[in-house]
């Protein structure tokens, strides 16, 4: 499947490797990039992510039959709204949000008014790398990516073909149970790492405490360099099921906290044993996948 003309709307990580993905394996006769910034334009060509770049977001979407929304959450509805009056008949329209049933919410409706197809995506893939830059075609190799449609439709299917062609494994599931999913594996994660690098590295320690911080907090904070703009969207968006595990994950930490008090030998390793063994077997021969 080779598509005439996809507009990215956002060129940063995910839109930027989506681009040079398609460019490189010839997917696309034309991949235009809708950017804010005059130098992002510039960026983007040397990146190679795309065959031109804009701030005209009509200009950019007009005659495209694919649209991926690829900027942060919170700007995705506004320029849905914007963009539909120059959306092609039958174009279809997805992104790669990390929270799915609000956003659905929000651009199903409008871009069925203008006679297109919105079908909601998401790439398990990225890094705590920011813009286009950071960009790469093999982001996406072996990266599970999820498609949450209604129903089973053609342009679900031509969804899942997207994200196939460039080296994903598309896995259908509801919005509700995507963002139930992600709220335990992908969110909560990046609220651990943030508040680690706050207590850890926080002024009110002595200067010293950062130059003790070696391989394990480094590994266990890297995804707290991500766009503070994407996560504050991401929470936001996901927030009552993001607060409901994360108070789940605290009850678990409290446990944890009464069996040092306590001094309980047997309920610390059980501890430890649960978590090598349970993560082990997630890696299992998925581990060059999965890391």
């Amino acid at each position: 499947m080779v598509w005439q003309k996809v507009a990215l709307i956002g060129v940063g990580l995910l839109g930027g490797s989506l681009g040079l993905a398609l460019r490189e394996r010839g997917l696309a006769k034309t991949v235009v990039g809708y950017v804010r910034r005059q130098a992002s334009i510039d960026e983007c060509m040397r990146a190679g992510a795309v065959d031109s770049a804009s701030r005209n977001l009509l200009e950019v979407v007009t005659s495209a039959d694919l649209v991926v929304f690829c900027t942060p959450l919170g700007q995705m509805k506004a320029l849905a709204a914007e963009a539909v009056a120059a959306l092609k008949k039958d174009a279809i329209v997805t992104d790669v949000g990390s929270v799915k049933a609000s956003l659905s919410r929000d651009l199903e409706p409008i871009i069925k008014q203008a006679g297109g197809h919105f079908v909601g995506s998401h790439p398990m893939a990225g890094s705590e790398k920011i813009g286009v830059l950071a960009a790469r075609a093999d982001l996406f190799e072996n990266a599970v990516c999820i498609v949450t449609a209604s129903r089973t439709s053609n342009w679900a299917k031509r969804v899942e073909e997207l994200w196939r062609s460039v080296g994903g494994r598309p896995l259908r599931m509801t919005a509700a149970q995507h963002d139930e999913f992600v709220s335990r594996s992908s969110h909560l994660p990046h609220v651990v790492a943030a508040e680690l690098a706050n207590y850890v590295l926080s002024p009110a320690h002595p200067k010293e405490q950062a130059l003790v911080c070696a391989g394990g907090f480094r590994d266990s904070t890297r995804i707290a360099s991500g766009s503070p703009e994407m996560w504050r969207d991401i929470a936001l968006a996901n927030r009552e099921n993001l607060a409901r595990v994360l108070g789940v994950f605290i009850d678990d930490l409290r446990e944890v906290q009464h069996a040092l008090e306590n001094a309980d030998a047997k309920a610390i390793e059980e501890f430890f044993t649960q978590a090598k063994a349970r993560r082990d077997a997630w890696r299992g021969p998925q581990a060059s996948v999965l890391e």
